[in-house]
């Protein structure tokens, strides 16, 4: 009983140290362009991007990965002011009226990645495109 409860440990804690391969943490400009190169096989794909969003084929049968990645930026700022005395208490002092802004802004970006693959699995051509509103 206890060399299998050894056995369970080694798994679980193995396991919680093996880390993310790929996902969306990996999906960046930087990394399409330093590790996705004409000819490397789809395998080596997935471990560098993740698994893709839509798989499809062409024309000719070939698949063709589909990365979307959309990210939010939100700003928040908050601004105070004072407005100016109202009235004059001769206990507390004056009383300054004040004001209170809050904005806030948000911005999205964009990352599609298309990779094509020829007819022996490997990549024949890439392409990413991306945009910020």
């Amino acid at each position: 009983m206890r060399l299998l409860m050894n056995l369970f440990a080694i798994c679980l804690l193995s396991g919680c140290a093996a880390g993310p391969i790929g996902g969306d943490g990996n999906l960046t400009v930087g990394n399409v362009q330093r590790k996705v190169y004409i000819g490397m096989s789809g395998a080596e794909v997935a471990e560098a991007l993740g698994s893709p969003n839509i798989v499809t084929t062409d024309e000719y049968r070939n698949e063709t990965w589909i990365y979307d990645k959309i990210s939010t930026q939100v700003n928040e700022s908050e601004t105070r002011g004072a407005t100016g005395t109202l009235r004059y208490l001769e206990v507390w002092g004056p009383i300054v009226a004040t004001s209170k802004t809050n904005r806030k802004t948000s911005s999205q970006r964009t990352l599609t990645v298309v990779i094509k693959f020829d007819e022996h699995d490997a990549v024949r051509d890439f392409a990413y495109h991306t945009s910020r509103f």
